[in-house]
């Protein structure tokens, strides 16, 4: 997988990932809003992590600062 997620757009993936994270523990909601609270989590911290998002592959965006490897 090619890196493209980096600088500001991991911050914002972060931040949002740490607040459905506790959204979905402290906040009474029915269970399916809970998972599905913990699914976008999931997907958010997943991204940060492994610096690369399928839907900016498909839509050919990257905010990676990286130089590809020669």
């Amino acid at each position: 997988m090619t890196c493209n997620v980096g600088g500001i757009d991991r911050g914002i993936r972060a931040v949002l990932g740490t607040v459905f994270l506790l959204a979905a523990l402290f906040v009474t909601m029915d269970t399916l809003w809970r998972v599905v609270l913990f699914v976008l989590a999931g997907i958010a911290f997943f991204t940060v992590f492994a610096r690369y998002c399928p839907v900016n592959s498909a839509i050919g965006l990257n905010t990676c600062r990286d130089k590809p490897a020669a």
